[in-house]
Formats: C-alpha cells, sequence, structure tokens
C-alpha cells in the first residue's frame, strides 16, 4: 500500500503539471487542478495509514 499511495502523490502532481501546461482555457485547468489535488491527498492519506502502527501490532 505504501508504493501505491506514493504513486498516486506522483500522478497527482503529473496531473495538475499537465493541465498547467496543455489547457488554455481556465474552466477545464481548474477542474483538472482540483482532480489532480484531489489524487494528490489520496495518495498521502494511502501513504499515512500505511506507515501507522496499529495497536494491535505495537504489543
Amino acid at each position: 500500500m505504501k508504493l501505491a499511495g506514493f504513486l498516486l502523490l506522483v500522478a497527482g502532481w503529473a496531473i495538475v503539471v499537465s493541465a498547467i501546461a496543455l489547457l488554455p482555457a481556465a474552466g477545464p485547468r481548474g477542474a483538472f487542478v482540483v482532480a489532480g489535488a484531489a489524487v494528490e491527498l489520496l495518495g498521502l492519506a494511502i501513504a499515512v495509514r500505511s506507515h501507522l502502527v496499529l495497536e494491535a501490532e505495537g504489543e
């Protein structure tokens, strides 16, 4: 799961950068930037959650 989280972080970043570079209109560009940020947040949540130690595993 850690790998999936980190890959989602990179994918979200790539979506944002490509949207800014390729889309001329502000409306679609903003939608893609929001979607890319959502993918980055999902990847961050997965990466953080996979690093947490469960209470049962810690004992």
